[in-house]
């Protein structure tokens, strides 16, 4: 089964309205043979807060070691956001496998009138993947309510009820206290307490239900287990919180999610996690919960994305969401506050006026569904509040677009009213335009088949993708509009199969230079969003966009980086340059042969190396830098560790290089405060774990996928994404074939608008091309070549003199009248 047949056999159960209970998800995981037999459940429930405490939750775990499953809903972009495995979201190939295995079954109960509703199959998916991956914890975020929610056919090991407000009253109650009971109903069963942050008639409600709760608040009454404090923010996307109560000190954090709440919400998540991890028998330290907190990101939750101006996402879709949605925004200073809004028409959105900040300016606007409210009722709604500045544009991107073309330096735009808004939004910093090499009719048809295209599409198309080929996704109006016009004039465009209205839809564009420069043309003045689309396409296909002033020497040549180990255990040259003597003898010899840059490194991230303490790598590299730092190449210092890089860039350094990704959650402001590059790794685990087992749809696109949001974080914290170097990290996480494969088509990556590393010097990858241990030189100084000719900024190689004389070729052979070797 394809995937977009798949994807749409589950969205089509949207028809279906649910029923009271678990019946229904309890049978269908019966037919599956109950692959969540055994699993161990931490089920979330909330009015607000739960998705948030879910993603703590979760990420604590990480860091001790553990492999967690996530479910949580809704989507922003792709369903398959909903499951996650290890921070990885559901494959194409287990949705379609999963559908394979039960729509025989769905049918015939959709026959009897008694089908799975999208939600229900949805959290059988998600436990049926957790099972196959065989994970430690599964964290669920609850639906609606608690008692016939379908996740409620788990027996949680833990739990908690975030909050209880007014919401859903025709399915809960029309009571405060109706509405706590059925979500304490996640209550586990046993001598573990329900954990909650609810306070009043809703707390006692929870404790008449569940019996032992435990408590979690800010005001440290007799009443409060846990007391959480927040000490407000540290920086414009981290606040400082402490929690007390079961640790003693208190732990002592930082969150990436603004506003008192969430550090309430950090409480809950600490309980849980600890809950969780003595279940598991894991050895749960403070140090793992502090670190997990401040690494728990979760997208369009008062996310704030710019400074100049300062821009903030935020998904509120209820009064009590928007009432701190207005609470974190009043701790920053700005000046005008432009406001977008959308959102569903079944929300009380008098009441979430009221408790917004009144805004300098409004545009509302429909986000692309249904159940989106006109943006025209909504701005009536602002305008009889007072506010003098009310428009309303049909297309959320196109309300973002004017909302920031109208803002100063100084000012505030706030997008919000519903996470389907803020989806939308978002989109402008995290969709790609994919450059595709269209060699023959064989990459014609991967490309083709990559975005899902019917077989039928991809036969008759495959033949017309001969000049410049972009794959990326949009909404299918937007899709549907952007084919019409290419079409019109001489290009080709194919669409997914999968073609709905509330889902994003893969497209393939197809065309010469010169019909990508008109289709630009037309789409700049059209709405739906579609200005923004011709501004990506002008960027991702370099179409009259002036280059920057180089900084750095990748930004005019491709550059050589020579590694430097001054570590016993590295798996090429361990130990030859330990001595600080023999270190700044090799830098020496490196610049001669013309490297460009130097990165020293004082651990191993070979499979199976030792963790190496920061007192001990920084006296390993620390004397070297402070060495080679006058040498005529630029300095990098290869770490993992945010001490260890500020001590680094003490000493002279001049770029940070994080095979981790940004797991030290201080690298990337420890980079902007310097204001010096960031080498940002696409890594599964560093040091490498042998033997991990890691399935892509497509590794190339799954890598541009992962590191988008890694590059979200460091320009967040402060870069320029010019200064933001992405790594695809050949062989870690990756099979030699998948190596392979990113090498061969490593122009996708230039979609990030990031400089490109490869670091590929003498990898295991080449057993591929049938090279030992001992006979990789050659192969490296080949692969060196083809990344340049490639698209690749920097390569990252142990042998100088050789590599400096492959990509000097294949500069050569790119410019033979422009090129010169002396430059």
């Amino acid at each position: 089964m394809e995937y977009h047949e798949a994807a749409n056999f589950l969205f089509d159960l949207r028809r279906f309205r649910s029923s009271p209970g678990t019946a229904s998800t309890a049978d269908l995981l019966a037919h599956l043979e109950d692959p969540h037999d055994g699993l161990a459940c931490v089920q979330i429930a909330g009015s607000n807060g739960k998705g948030s405490t879910a993603r703590m939750v979760e990420r604590v775990l990480r860091e001790a070691g553990l492999s967690v499953g996530l479910y949580t809903s809704p989507h922003l972009e792709d369903v398959r956001e909903r499951v996650r495995v290890d921070g990885r979201k559901l494959p194409r190939s287990e949705l379609a496998a999963f559908v394979e295995s039960s729509e025989d079954y769905i049918r015939d109960c959709a026959a009897d009138g008694d089908s799975p509703t999208f939600f229900e199959a949805m959290t059988a998916l998600a436990l049926w993947h957790f099972g196959r991956e065989d994970v430690d914890v599964v964290v669920l975020e609850v639906g609606i309510g608690g008692k016939f929610d379908a996740t409620s056919v788990v027996d949680p090991v833990a739990s908690a009820v975030t909050s209880v407000t007014l919401e859903h009253t025709a399915v809960l109650g029309d009571t405060i206290e109706e509405i706590a009971r059925d979500k304490a109903h996640v209550a586990p069963d046993g001598e573990t307490p329900l954990v909650t942050g609810t306070t009043g008639e809703a707390l006692a409600a929870v404790r008449e239900h569940a019996g032992e709760v435990l408590t979690v608040g800010s005001d440290g009454d007799d009443e409060t287990d846990v007391t959480v404090s927040y000490g407000g923010r540290t920086n414009h996307t981290e606040a400082a919180v402490s929690i007390a109560g079961q640790w003693e000190p208190p732990l002592e954090t930082k969150i990436p999610l603004l506003g008192e709440h969430q550090a309430e919400n950090a409480g809950i998540a600490a309980v849980l996690a600890r809950q969780a991890a003595d279940v598991s028998d894991a050895d749960l330290s403070r140090a793992d919960l502090e670190r997990g907190l401040r690494n728990a990101h979760w997208p369009g939750r008062f996310e704030v994305m710019d400074r100049e101006p300062f821009v903030v996402l935020d998904g509120a879709h209820n009064p009590g969401a928007c009432e701190r949605v207005a609470e974190t925004l009043s701790t920053f200073e700005y000046d005008d506050l432009h406001l977008v809004f959308g959102a569903m028409h079944d929300k009380d959105h008098r009441e979430m006026v009221a408790a917004l900040p009144t805004p300098d300016s409004v545009i509302t606007c429909r986000p692309n569904l249904e159940r989106a409210e006109d943006e025209e009722v909504l701005a009536e709604v602002f305008a009889q509040t007072g506010v003098e500045d009310v428009r309303h544009r049909a297309a959320v991107q196109d309300a973002f677009a004017d909302a920031l073309e109208d803002a100063e330096p100084g000012d505030a735009v706030v997008v919000t009213g519903s996470l389907f808004a803020v989806a939308e939004a978002r989109s402008r910093y995290t969709r790609a335009m994919i450059p595709k090499r269209i060699r023959n009719l064989d990459d014609a048809r991967d490309a083709l088949e990559s975005a899902s295209v019917t077989e039928e599409g991809v036969w008759r198309m495959r033949g017309k993708a001969v000049h410049r080929v972009v794959k990326t996704n949009l909404q299918y109006r937007q899709a549907s509009y952007l084919k019409q016009e290419l079409l019109s004039i001489g290009g080709e465009c194919a669409l997914s199969g999968l073609q709905r209205d509330e889902e994003l839809v893969d497209v393939v564009l197809m065309g010469t230079l010169s019909q990508f420069k008109r289709l630009i043309e037309k789409l700049e003045a059209q709405p739906y969003g579609l200005a923004t689309v011709a501004r990506e396409l002008r960027e991702g296909l370099e179409i009259g966009i002036e280059p920057s002033e180089p900084r750095y020497p990748w930004q005019e040549r491709s550059s050589v980086m020579g590694i430097l180990n001054v570590t016993p255990d590295s798996f090429h040259d361990g130990g030859e340059y330990n001595a600080v003597e023999d270190a700044v003898d090799r830098a020496e010899a490196m610049v001669e042969a013309g490297v460009d840059v130097i990165d020293i490194g004082g651990e191993s991230t070979r499979p199976g190396a030792e963790h190496v303490p920061v007192e001990t790598e920084t006296d390993r590299i620390v004397p070297v830098i402070e060495r080679v730092r006058e040498l005529d190449a630029l300095v990098s210092v290869d770490t993992r560790k945010a001490a260890v890089a500020e001590a680094a860039l003490e000493a002279g350094a001049d770029i940070l290089n994080d095979v981790s990704g940004l797991e030290d959650p201080e690298m990337r402001f420890v980079a902007a405060e310097h204001d010096v590059p960031l080498c940002v790794m696409h890594s599964i685990d560093a040091p490498v774990v042998a033997g991990r087992d890691v399935t892509y749809d497509d590794v190339v696109e799954d890598v541009v996928d992962q590191l988008t949001e890694r590059i979200l974080l460091a320009e967040k914290a402060g870069l320029d994404r010019e200064q933001i170097i992405v790594d695809p990290g050949l062989g870690f996480g990756k099979s030699p074939t998948e190596s392979f494969e990113l090498l061969g088509r490593l122009e996708e990556l230039q979609a990030l608008g990031c400089p490109i590393l490869v670091g590929h010097s003498h990898k295991s990858m080449f057993e591929k091309a049938g090279c030992g241990p001992d006979e990789r030189g050659a192969a490296t100084v080949a692969a060196s070549a083809l990344a340049v000719d490639r698209g690749a900024d920097i390569v990252r190689v142990h042998d100088v003199p050789e590599n400096v004389a492959a990509v000097r070729t294949a500069l050569a052979a790119r410019d033979p009248r422009g090129f010169d070797g002396d430059d």
